[in-house]
């Protein structure tokens, strides 16, 4: 089913998973490919978090794949699943296998940074580059929820009654730090998506702190922070740059969560320029 937010394709994967992905297919086949990996949340989905970066990576020469992780968006979502981070990373090893990618540049955001990390410290011969947006796995699991966002996040349970649009509307205002990018289409987009989800994957999510294992790297990292940001606590920007072996940070004021939304331009081409120069 396709709604306001677009439907590509789907790799069928063990247990019967669907995978759904969007891909941009560069003309050259020798074209490096970047996997774009969205955050948590209602109705979170790879499109509503990178709709306005793809099309720069793909112009750049990149072949550009956004997939939906298990859970989230129109890939499947079993309800008898734990949704640890091992979870998560074998199916985008079989994602990546079912596509023959054998190295990709990870491109992740919140939940979708702890998997990228994850993902290159179990198979780092896969991984390039990583670029990671207030990325997650860097705190313990109680720091992040006693941020303001992540409160607000689990006050209502998703499919009750008291989580009505509003409430997503007012929600998705706490991951930006302009109110003007959550506009009606955002929230209709996520909307449509939230229908299709149910509670078991915030209900058993399992992400480690990975913090101590960052030294572990060798590729080149490329991060970027918001200053204001009520979901990911900045402090995660130092753990970053202190204990990766290659990496730079970007951290902006006036910024939430969502850095590759409100400051798309910036992000773009700070990206493209560390692929090229790495």
């Amino acid at each position: 089913m396709a709604g306001t937010v677009p439907e590509g394709s789907y790799a069928t994967l063990s247990n019967g998973m669907n995978l759904h992905y969007l891909e941009l297919h560069s003309s050259n086949a020798d074209a490096p490919t970047v996997v774009f990996i969205h955050g948590s949340g209602p109705g979170a989905s790879g499109w509503s978090n990178f709709k306005q970066n793809t099309e720069a990576f793909h112009k750049a020469g990149y072949t550009t794949i956004v997939i939906d992780i298990p859970g989230y968006g129109y890939t499947s979502k079993p309800t008898d699943a734990i949704y640890s981070l091992d979870y998560f990373t074998q199916y985008l090893d079989e994602f990546m296998i079912h596509k023959g990618i054998n190295s990709a540049i990870l491109v992740g955001n919140s939940l979708g940074g702890a998997i990228a990390i994850g993902y290159a410290l179990e198979h780092p011969e896969k991984v390039s580059h990583l670029i990671l947006m207030a990325t997650g796995g860097v705190e313990e699991r109680e720091v992040y929820f006693a941020t303001q966002g992540i409160q607000a996040m689990v006050k209502y349970p998703m499919g009750s009654p008291e989580f009505t649009k509003d409430v997503l509307g007012e929600l998705l205002k706490l991951l930006v730090f302009d109110p003007k990018h959550v506009t009606e289409q955002l929230v209709t987009e996520r909307w449509e998506i939230l229908q299709l989800q149910n509670p078991q994957v915030l209900a058993t999510m399992q992400i480690p702190n990975l913090s101590d294992r960052l030294a572990e790297l060798s590729i080149p990292v490329l991060g970027f922070w918001g200053y204001q940001d009520k979901f990911c606590p900045i402090s995660g920007a130092h753990t970053v740059i202190s204990q990766c072996n290659d990496a730079r940070m970007n951290m902006l004021s006036q910024c939430g969560h969502w850095v590759m939304v409100e400051h798309s331009t910036y992000f773009n081409k700070q990206c493209i320029e560390f692929l090229q120069d790495n």
